[in-house]
């Protein structure tokens, strides 16, 4: 539908929102891209920007606009910082992509210092207009088997999941909606304020808030999952 505005679905005004208030010095940015995210950060600080992405096609537009940039696997690699040193890292519309969650938390909490935040943006599996393509007999749009997209995620599963394991070193700061699909820009804010939970895309903002001693990966390790996560062994 051309009146649906899809740049909505990455919600970079909320991030702009989330962030303008923070002190922010080293932020991190999980799957990158040309470095739009980024850029929002450095409209509201002097931070250091490093993007982290699967491949370098990008190396020269993230060079050319100061942006640091390394070519990392996220489900397999550890990041390439220093524990404790980030304040700010981004991770939006990437963790749809990706199977180990786990892992990659983990790694998120390991570099990110007490206080620091962290910030999601992912799909909306309980969408409006997934909820009333489900009364119809169709799959929702953001978890196609046929799709980029292996995970899916929705307010309540997304809380249930830090409150889980991180409840004793996280707290949700703050939360959003943006995409309100298939209404235009205007109508689309205005429902999305209203109606967060129902957003085409939504958005946390995590606080770290104490120490983080390797949570992510214990509890994998006792749940005892049918699924072969990656834990950090090779």
């Amino acid at each position: 539908m051309k009146f649906v505005n899809h740049i909505e679905t990455y919600g970079r005004h909320i991030l702009y929102s989330f962030s303008k208030n923070l002190t922010i010095t080293k932020c991190v940015d999980l799957g990158c891209g040309k470095g739009d995210d980024l850029q929002i950060i450095k409209r509201n600080s002097n931070a250091h920007l490093t993007g982290v992405d699967f491949n370098d096609y990008n190396y020269e537009v993230l060079k050319t606009n100061g942006i640091e940039s390394f070519s990392i696997d996220i489900e397999k690699q550890k990041l390439p910082f220093e524990n404790n040193s980030v304040d700010f890292v981004i991770a939006n519309q990437v963790l749809e992509h990706t199977k180990e969650i786990f892992w990659i938390n983990h790694e998120i909490f390991r570099i990110l210092e007490i206080g620091g935040y962290l910030y999601i943006g992912v799909p909306n599996a309980l969408a409006f207009h997934n909820r009333i393509l489900g009364l119809i007999g169709f799959h929702p749009t953001c978890s196609k088997i046929i799709s980029a997209h292996v995970r899916s995620f929705s307010k309540r599963d997304t809380i249930r999941f830090y409150k889980t394991i991180s409840k004793d070193f996280t707290k949700l700061v703050k939360f959003k909606g943006s995409q309100f699909y298939p209404f235009p820009k205007f109508i689309s804010r205005i429902l999305s304020r209203i109606f967060p939970a129902s957003a085409g895309s939504i958005f946390f903002l995590i606080q770290k808030t104490s120490e983080y001693n390797g949570e992510f990966i214990k509890w994998l390790n006792n749940a005892s999952l049918e699924t072969n996560y990656y834990n950090g062994e090779k």
